[in-house]
Formats: C-alpha cells, sequence, structure tokens
C-alpha cells in the first residue's frame, strides 16, 4: 500500500508541474484567446496541487500506523 501511494504521489507531483508549465508556456504565448486557456490550465494546476496534498497525507497516515 506505501508503495502504490508513493507511485501516486510522485505521478500527481509530474501531472501538476506539467499542467504548470504548459499553463505558463501557453501565457507567455498568449495570442488572442490564449489567456483563457492558460487560465484554464491553471485552475486543473490548483485542483492537481490538492489532489497531490490528499495524497501526500494519506500516505503519512499510512506511514504512521
Amino acid at each position: 500500500m506505501v508503495t502504490f501511494l508513493t507511485v501516486l504521489v510522485v505521478v500527481s507531483m509530474l501531472a501538476t508541474l506539467g499542467v504548470m508549465f504548459a499553463g505558463m508556456i501557453g501565457l507567455v504565448r498568449s495570442e488572442q484567446g490564449g489567456g483563457a486557456r492558460s487560465n484554464t490550465l491553471m485552475r486543473w494546476r490548483v485542483i492537481l496541487q490538492f489532489v497531490t496534498i490528499l495524497l501526500f497525507l494519506l500516505l503519512l497516515l499510512v506511514m504512521r500506523g
């Protein structure tokens, strides 16, 4: 269980990082309407960060008990 949660935390961290970079690149290259896509990606980043933190807390609880 610990290994599975560790893998999930790492995957969610990488997904968060990927979405963050995609949003930043979209913001830098923003043309007409590009800001809306970047804003959507940044919302996804916040959601993924939340999921990552929850998984990390769950991992800590499992390792403690």
